[in-house]
């Protein structure tokens, strides 16, 4: 995808995500919390700062893993995923990793809700 169209299908997104929800616009961070909540696969419930931050990591490496950054290794004794690194991810600049990332998120959720053209027929 290009940026602006990366751009356009984020917003697209974030609007879905924040109806869906009845909350607000979320970021990235959000958008990657909710990835890892969904990947963790025990809905909702209350986290720590900690696990906050272990979900929104679980959720990079599940995107990343599309590219062949990561392979999933197991789950721990809790139920929580762990992820081996298959190859170094390369060094980006902040704005490219946002909208690689961003892209991947927007991927993740048409895998979830469709595309937005897909959204639009129905």
């Amino acid at each position: 995808m290009k940026p602006a169209e990366i751009h356009a299908k984020w917003k697209i997104l974030q609007q879905k995500i924040a109806q869906e929800f009845d909350s607000d616009v979320p970021d990235l961070k959000v958008m990657l919390f909710l990835i890892g909540v969904q990947e963790l696969g025990k809905g909702p419930g209350k986290y720590s700062k900690r696990q906050k931050e272990e979900l929104m990591h679980i959720a990079t490496c599940r995107l990343l893993s599309e590219m062949g950054f990561y392979e999933l290794e197991g789950l721990d004794q809790d139920g929580w995923p762990h992820w081996k690194l298959l190859k170094p991810v390369p060094s980006f600049a902040m704005m490219e990793q946002e909208l690689l990332l961003k892209s991947l998120t927007v991927s993740y959720f048409e895998d979830i809700y469709g595309t937005a053209e897909e959204q639009e027929a129905e």
